[in-house]
């Protein structure tokens, strides 16, 4: 099974990528996943169901403890032509 996954972190830091973003990006970049994409406002990625969900742990887990105060997910199941 393949997921795509999709998130951003809070509190928003317009002039500077606060920490908690660097942490969940680099987390994301760092694992074996498809079709990653970081950017200001949302981040994405793809990959096998096992290694997004070990990546989406990771990823809270750093981004909380870095200072995020929200993070919003989503995860969706994706076919052969959904990417």
């Amino acid at each position: 099974m393949r997921l795509r996954v999709e998130f951003t972190t809070e509190p928003f830091d317009l002039d500077e990528a606060p920490a908690h973003a660097v942490a969940a990006r680099g987390v994301i970049q760092k694992a074996q996943l498809d079709a990653v994409d970081v950017g200001p406002f949302g981040n994405t990625a793809e990959g096998e169901a096992g290694e997004v969900l070990a990546a989406v742990t990771a990823l809270l887990r750093d981004s909380l403890e870095a200072g995020a105060t929200r993070v919003s997910l989503q995860v969706n199941v994706i076919g052969e032509g959904d990417s």
